[in-house]
């Protein structure tokens, strides 16, 4: 079958014949005053144009990624418009919200849920209570509207309405350079999510200021860097001791599902994450690193093709899935059914979380 795309240079062709093109695209974004709720049910068909359009999976969940980065900036928007209405005047200081975790790095499909925080610039201290206050209303109003426009809280309240993750600029490289002074379990965990940040509203300097501190506080953290690393045993890859594919069995809906971010893409990234950290490389999103890592000689030229071939491929089962559950009626998801697989693609897949296993290992005992 000829690609679309091949009608641009054809016999005849003209601006209508490229708008007709590009018009399941334009149908699936809808019109940009829509509101947010609706916006955000059109990303099944948004992907589903931007596959008929011959982009590669892996760029069609960045733009779905940065779909829902624009859902965050019209939510802020909402939340501040109506604070002016109702007297709360200006911010009072600089701010900066984060998008972190899965949408920080822009993989997060369509299944997202909310990592946020709220960078502030600093403020003096007897101006607490008020400037907090400003912000927790702002936190709480665009958190409840991204929630109700299909973007739920986060089960595990890693959002800006919550004082962990709202404070000053300060205070946040006080707490990085606290958490990643110790080796805790939990403060590993948190970290993780938050090591994968983008600004995506505000003031973006008050994140770069965040991210260098990190990086700074890294040469002295080897027991924080290591208990990193031990952490990769918490997230295997759906492999067997013999290399079969297999699931491991928490909470899968059937003998057949594998969670394919649970046990495929999480562990390529948390390894990802690891050497970053380690090699001083600021880039967030795992194409993003692979490809700075190789350019700076952290990666070996194989290594690098194996390892961006394995995301990509990971990344493309996932949203396919993803898209199925959604036409069938149900609600997308991280599973998927080996079943829908032919054999080629099942060998393919095995490969891919060989290379994902192999890296870990690699990470795991570099200095």
């Amino acid at each position: 079958m000829q690609s679309t795309w091949r009608q641009l240079f054809s016999d005849g062709a003209n601006t209508a014949q490229t708008d007709t093109l590009l018009a399941p695209l334009q149908q699936a974004l809808g019109p940009l005053d829509q509101p947010l709720p609706a916006a955000r049910a059109r990303q099944p068909e948004l992907a589903r144009a931007l596959l008929a359009l011959e982009l590669p999976p892996w760029l069609v969940c960045e733009l779905i990624s940065d779909h829902n980065d624009w859902l965050y900036r019209r939510a802020i928007e909402q939340a501040l418009a109506s604070m002016q209405e109702q007297g709360w005047g200006e911010p009072p200081v600089r701010f900066c919200v984060l998008v972190m975790g899965s949408g920080g790095r822009h993989e997060s499909l369509l299944h997202p849920d909310q990592d946020n925080a709220l960078i502030l610039d600093d403020y003096p201290p007897e101006r607490h209570a008020e400037i907090d206050t400003w912000f927790l209303t702002l936190a709480e109003r665009f958190t409840a509207t991204l929630d109700a426009a299909g973007i739920p809280f986060c089960r595990g309240h890693v959002m800006a309405s919550q004082p962990l993750w709202r404070k000053p600029i300060s205070e946040w490289c006080e707490q990085m350079r606290l958490w990643m002074s110790m080796r805790r379990v939990k403060l590993v965990q948190q970290c993780n999510i938050l090591f994968d940040f983008v600004p995506v509203y505000g003031d973006a300097e008050l994140a770069e200021r965040l991210r260098s501190r990190v990086l700074q506080q890294v040469p002295e953290a080897g027991l924080f860097l290591h208990e990193m690393a031990e952490l990769f045993d918490e997230s295997p890859v759906a492999l067997d001791r013999f290399d079969r594919l297999q699931g491991d069995g928490r909470e899968a809906p059937h003998p057949n599902a594998i969670n394919l971010k649970r046990q495929g893409l999480l562990p390529l990234t948390a390894a990802l994450r690891l050497l970053a950290l380690k090699r001083d490389c600021p880039a967030v999103g795992s194409r993003e690193r692979i490809t700075a890592l190789h350019q700076h000689g952290q990666l070996g030229d194989d290594l690098a093709w194996r390892l961006s071939r394995a995301f990509e491929n990971l990344m493309a089962l996932l949203l396919r899935a993803q898209l199925s559950t959604e036409a069938a009626g149900g609600r997308p998801d991280n599973w998927l059914d080996i079943r829908t697989l032919c054999d080629g693609e099942l060998r393919l897949l095995q490969w891919d979380l060989l290379q994902v296993r192999s890296f870990q290992r690699h990470v795991r005992h570099l200095k």
